[in-house]
């Protein structure tokens, strides 16, 4: 009860605080500026935007040109005789002309010839809209139905040709049973007057958000069928700009959390919280506790404002944790605003590519797994997700955020927050105020282990950056980044250790100290293997990343040597050999992967 009351007493304070941080004019133009925004908000929706009204200036000797580009803002139309108009042909980006059209020889004139191509299209959908008999006008109806994917990359993984080449000139013979297929319904349970209303209502072009909107609240009618004319593929990103929404205000409001670190920096303002009797954790759990609710009840709000099923809060709920701590660990290690930005910038780059690039691949592929937003995508959609992709999606989230709040609790003393030492130099200090003085070796152990979560994150993400390259240069990209990331992480305990007692560093130390991470690293990369990332690798690119699993000892060996090379370069030359030593424990790491590929290793 005395932790609880303790982490609600300084809940109450960081309120009160960050209140009282605005001043009295602060606080009344935030919420004018709020209903402002509400406002034009509603004005956007209710009239649109008009930012491309008269963009292209159009002229033609034919009233009834009008009647196709009339409906479209961007067009700036002027009636008048060939004469005129071709005397005053620079002054238009397209002119027609007896039924024949002359546009500039300018971009803006070929995107002004590429919007009356779409009018066109939309005026010809009208006219046959309009047609008595539909069925005459459009014979051929499409019916469209989403079935999810259900590609095997066994085969690729194992190398194995699934099928032999058919012979050119012979007939395919029917194998298996031969079962009957009932024949197709002979026309749709629409009337023509819906489908007419279909058609008008897709000729007339939606609102750009339409699509987003109907993710969220689809209705059924006549959008599953459609003319092979109005038939486009779907666009990928549309889900990026959907979850778009719910992860915003979420990153935002973590701000406001690394913020409040920063402040309690500035001028040694957090020297009293230090000074009371309560631990680091607890400060750190008040702190934090107003911004998380906060961030629930965003999403909870835009959960139910868009109808969308309560069930994505779950996915949610570790990218929130995420997002606080590295707002935690940013605003420890930053020394000025100016350095909070750029980290905060650099971290808001490599977490939404690592959160927004995985959802293109939804339902098609197992790496947008990666992502917790695939399983808002697939909630949104209606197929729900299971405990296993749960598991799958959100681990490392929980794995990491879990890692970097430990890390600022142990850190949250007087010496790490009021301290100017340079940014390397500060994570160096982070790290290694975790290793013990009386037990290095446990230490090295945990910081093998712990760093996993963050390997596997930043492997993730190298895969989801060179998923879409051509298949052997992506193998071999993923080979390299695959090897680095490892070495550095796991020297990185190694490095921290140095740079506080160069003079730990003996062979028979060395020695130990690689074993000790090795062996840390790789038990915390099996058990978090096999929670988690059973499904990537029965990809060919899983198999990349995490190959040899399998033996034990052999990849022990490995992040041993890679570990002993980067000691071994420390002793030789300091610091700055660090850079020699990460280098050749990666290229003994991408030889031994080339090996496994090759077989040259069982």
């Amino acid at each position: 009860m005395d932790t609880l009351s303790s982490i609600w007493i300084v809940s109450r304070w960081e309120v009160k605080r960050t209140l009282a941080t605005m001043s009295r004019n602060v606080l009344p133009a935030a919420a004018a500026l709020l209903l402002l925004l509400f406002a034009v908000t509603g004005f956007a929706a209710e009239s649109g935007m008009h930012l491309q009204d008269g963009m292209y200036r159009i002229g033609a000797d034919d009233p009834d040109v009008l009647a196709i580009v009339a409906p479209d803002a961007r067009f700036d139309a002027t009636i008048g005789d060939a004469a005129a108009l071709r005397r005053d042909r620079a002054a238009y980006d397209v002119v027609v002309l007896r039924g024949e059209v002359y546009a500039a020889d300018t971009a803006k004139g070929r995107s002004a010839l590429r919007a009356l191509e779409q009018d066109y299209e939309r005026y010809v959908s009208r006219v046959l809209s309009g047609q008595e008999d539909l069925y005459a006008a459009y014979p051929l109806w499409i019916d469209l139905q989403y079935v999810k994917s259900e590609l095997d990359f066994d085969a690729t993984e194992s190398g194995i040709m699934v099928g032999g080449l058919p012979d050119p000139h012979t007939l395919p013979l029917p194998e298996g049973p031969v079962e009957e297929v009932p024949p197709p319904v002979a026309g749709p349970d629409l009337s023509m007057e819906e489908l007419r209303q279909g058609l008008i209502r897709d000729a007339a072009g939606d609102h750009p958000l339409s699509r987003y909107a109907d993710v969220l609240s689809p209705d059924g009618g006549t959008r599953s069928l459609m003319v092979p004319s109005r038939l486009t593929p779907s666009l990928p990103f549309d889900s990026i700009v959907l979850v778009f929404v719910f992860i915003f205000p979420l990153y935002f409001t973590s701000q406001f959390f690394m913020m409040s670190i920063m402040n309690e920096r500035i001028g040694r303002r957090g020297e009293a919280l230090l000074s009371s009797p309560i631990r680091p954790w607890t400060i750190i759990a008040g702190k934090a506790a107003p911004y998380f609710a906060v961030m629930l009840l965003i999403a909870a709000l835009i959960t139910a404002a868009n109808g969308a099923p309560q069930t994505i809060l779950l996915p949610l709920f570790p990218v929130i944790l995420f997002f606080l701590a590295n707002a935690l660990i940013i605003g420890m290690v930053s020394r000025s605003f100016k350095e909070l930005s750029f980290l905060s910038i650099f971290f808001s780059t490599i977490a939404t590519s690592y959160l927004f690039f995985p959802t293109v691949f939804a339902g098609v592929h197992v790496v947008s797994l990666v992502s917790p937003l695939t399983l808002v995508i697939l909630a949104l959609q209606g197929e729900g997700f299971t405990l296993a992709e749960y598991v799958y999606s959100t681990s490392l989230f929980f794995a990491t955020a879990a890692v970097l709040f430990y890390a600022g609790v142990v850190n949250f003393n007087e010496e790490r927050l009021f301290g100017h030492l340079p940014l390397r130099s500060t994570l160096v200090g982070f790290v290694s105020s975790g290793i013990s003085r009386a037990r290095p070796y446990c230490s090295l152990f945990a910081l093998g282990g712990l760093s996993v979560p963050f390997v596997f994150m930043a492997q993730m993400m190298s895969l989801v950056l060179l998923f879409n390259l051509p298949a052997p240069l992506s193998l071999v990209l993923l080979l390299l980044a695959a090897a680095f990331i490892e070495e550095f992480a796991k020297s990185v305990g190694i490095y921290a250790l140095f740079s506080s007692r160069p003079g730990f560093f003996t062979p028979g130390t060395m020695l130990c100290a690689s074993f000790a991470v090795a062996l840390g690293f790789l038990l915390a990369e099996k058990i978090l293997l096999l929670a988690t990332l059973s499904q990537i690798t029965e990809s060919i690119f899983g198999s990349i990343l995490f190959l040899g699993l399998h033996l034990l000892w052999m990849p022990l060996l490995l992040h041993a040597a890679g570990v002993l090379l980067v000691s071994a370069a420390l002793k030789a030359g300091g610091p700055r050999a660090y850079g020699i030593g990460l280098v050749a424990a990666s290229t003994v790491h991408c030889l031994y992967n080339i090996a496994v590929i090759s077989g040259w290793i069982l």
